[in-house]
């Protein structure tokens, strides 16, 4: 069942930078077969971290934030914080994470 305690969700200007990097990469480097795909796997992140917020584990860096798998190569970052979903990151898993959050 979802939890409805929470109320909307924010999108950190972190994120948006992370997520507007990747895009560009993805344009310049492959066919909008794999832009459409990402676009589809944070929408789906999207519906699935409203629903059920505590899905994801608790990164084991910081308690507070979460770590969502989104797919082989990319991970999302968020917390619960008044009421509302604040996502903070979004990051290559091919890369040492431990210094970046």
């Amino acid at each position: 069942m979802p939890n409805s305690k929470v109320t909307s969700i924010v999108w950190t200007e972190r994120f948006l930078q992370n997520a507007i990097s990747i895009k560009t990469y993805l344009i310049s480097n492959f066919s909008s077969k794999e832009v459409d795909h990402f676009n589809a796997i944070l929408q789906a992140f999207e519906i699935a971290v409203c629903a059920f917020h505590d899905l994801y584990p608790q990164s084991l860096v910081k308690k507070n934030i979460r770590r969502a798998v989104l797919s082989k190569v990319l991970s999302a970052f968020y917390r619960v914080h008044k009421g509302r979903i604040e996502v903070i990151a979004l990051l290559d898993n091919r890369c040492d994470i431990s210094n970046r959050l």
